[in-house]
């Protein structure tokens, strides 16, 4: 099943503030993104039904085991673009902006490409 790049937004967003807080409730992730309670919890509600994350009855939010690993893969895609973005000397605010838009669309193939070209390239500065 694909998911829906709202849905990779959001579950980065809990993965970014869980890692930030420790823990993670629907008004922080409002908050993070800037948008309203009744949006988020219309989300959370998709994403719980989708088996992406739980909410405990405290109403902190967890990623289940196939929310983190798209977490973590659209995470780790924003850190590698921001960084490429920033050496080829786009600033680093832009940069970030720019690698949201591109994380999602970018084929595996080149993600994979250019994150190889960024290790090389790390590993030779050493």
């Amino acid at each position: 099943m694909k998911i829906h790049q709202s849905a990779e937004d959001y579950l980065e967003t809990i993965l970014k503030l869980e890692q930030r807080n420790g823990s993670v409730r629907s008004v922080d992730i409002a908050a993070e993104m800037g948008f309203s309670k009744p949006s988020v919890c219309r989300a959370m509600k998709l994403l719980r039904n989708d088996a992406y994350i739980e909410m405990e009855p405290s109403g902190q939010i967890k990623l289940l085991e196939k929310g983190r690993a798209v977490a973590q893969r659209i995470y780790n895609r924003h850190q590698v673009l921001t960084t490429m973005f920033i050496r080829l000397g786009v600033d680093p605010e832009v940069a970030a902006e720019d690698a949201c838009k591109v994380e999602h669309d970018l084929s595996e193939e080149s993600f994979d490409k250019l994150a190889a070209h960024l290790a090389k390239t790390q590993q030779q500065e050493k």
